[in-house]
């Protein structure tokens, strides 16, 4: 998907759309990354501040926002899908919620793979480059997966992203009000 994504989206068009089974078997292990990795840059290798020295979150804490951060990642994509496949009618696209689905889970396989920057909670930032790539990745899958037209890509895809933005924001908020921190605002 992230080297060959052309191809990549002809191969999952193709493939069932089991929604139990892409939730568990790829979204659930990728986005366990991301939410391992914070637990570990926050938890235990800390943020250096100037003057301060490190800061970390407790462990307890810690493995809190990792497990809440996890189940809110889960629950944004299938909600991202949901939207996606509600939109899809407005921009003479198919409406199918296991390709919706397969879309937005594979389109946020960059920004899983990069919560590995997490371990180091100074380059975290990175992630956002990932996240650009994720919204082409969504840009290049929706012709091949919803039959999206070529006049409706650009314009099903900024709605989308600008929804998933939201949907990301909120169900950050949550994960920061469950645990108590701020580690909860992060894109899925």
């Amino acid at each position: 998907m992230l080297t060959t994504p052309g191809t990549e989206w002809r191969i999952i068009a193709q493939e069932p759309a089991d929604v139990g089974g892409l939730m568990r078997e790829y979204a659930a292990p990728l986005a366990a990354i991301a939410a391992l990795c914070q637990f570990i840059g926050l938890g235990l290798v800390g943020t250096a501040l100037p003057f301060l020295g490190s800061i970390r979150v407790g462990v307890g804490r810690g493995l809190a926002a990792a497990l809440v951060s996890w189940v809110m990642a889960l629950v944004g994509v299938f909600l991202a899908a949901v939207v996606v496949d509600r939109l899809a009618p407005s921009f003479k696209s198919r409406s199918t919620l296991g390709q919706a689905l397969k879309l937005v889970v594979y389109s946020y396989t960059p920004l899983w793979v990069a919560g590995i920057l997490y371990l180091v909670p100074a380059v975290a930032m990175l992630i956002l480059l990932a996240a650009l790539y994720a919204v082409y990745l969504f840009y290049a899958g929706l012709p091949v997966l919803l039959k999206t037209p070529s006049d409706q890509v650009l314009p099903y895809m900024a709605v989308s992203a600008l929804v998933i933005v939201v949907v990301s924001l909120v169900l950050g908020a949550c994960a920061a009000v469950l645990t108590g921190s701020a580690t909860g605002f992060r894109m899925f």
